[in-house]
């Protein structure tokens, strides 16, 4: 946060572009936090600094969808133009004196709770292969590509090998206990979840580079004797 002293300088105010529909997701990371979620809207929204952070009064927002296929990566770029785009308007009005602002309180419901958005951190990342599978997709989503969700894998004598997920899509077969890890050996990863199953699209073992479920089991003809750590 920018000391008061900088920002109380400009006279006609100072303003922030944030990553999310405001007071919605305050905080570092609104773009992972609104797609872990399984939101199907964010957008960016400008506003004058105040002393708490993104909380000062809403100047102007811009509303986008999320995708079923979308994950932060895709939302972040879409997110830059738009953001830019906002950024340019609110400028315009500013200088022109035809700006209006809404102080965040006026947008907040008893009946809609506001979701935070903090910092992400590695323990956050880590996938919870009990929680509904759809949770453990949307959890996928939002950390790709970057931190990146991730599990471990254990072998037959019990050494554990990390393993970050980037893309999936849930597949309904529930034949399996969580956390069977499955393969055809040639291009199909399979793990079990609660509540159906996710097919693995992209994945990087630890140590390795990122790659496709077929390049991966290409050099990694042993993935059928791991199961998922659960501990």
């Amino acid at each position: 946060m920018l000391p008061e002293t900088v920002w109380s300088m400009p006279p006609l105010g100072t303003f922030n572009l944030h990553g999310s529909l405001l007071p919605q997701y305050r905080g570092a990371a609104p773009i992972n936090w609104a797609v872990i979620n399984g939101d199907l809207e964010t957008g960016v929204t400008t506003f004058f600094l105040q002393h708490e952070i993104d909380t000062g009064n809403i100047i102007d927002q811009k509303r986008m969808p999320i995708g079923p296929d979308d994950n932060a990566g895709t939302i972040h770029d879409r997110m830059m133009i738009l953001g830019a785009s906002l950024v340019l308007e609110t400028t315009d009005k500013i200088c022109t004196g035809t700006i209006e602002t809404k102080p965040q309180s006026e947008l907040i419901s008893a009946n809609t709770p506001l979701n935070p958005a903090p910092k992400i951190f590695k323990e956050d990342c880590k996938i919870d292969w009990h929680q509904p599978i759809d949770k453990v997709h949307n959890k996928i989503r939002g950390l790709s590509p970057y931190p990146a969700a991730w599990t471990e894998i254990s072998d037959n004598n019990h050494q554990k090998t990390g393993l970050k997920i980037f893309e999936t899509e849930i597949i309904s077969d529930q034949s399996q206990k969580i956390g069977t890890i499955s393969t055809d050996g040639k291009s199909r990863i399979c793990i079990a979840g609660n509540g159906g199953s996710l097919l693995i699209k992209t994945l990087q073992l630890a140590g390795k580079k990122r790659m496709s479920a077929k390049e991966f089991l290409n050099g990694f003809k042993e993935l059928h004797t791991y199961q998922i750590s659960q501990s």
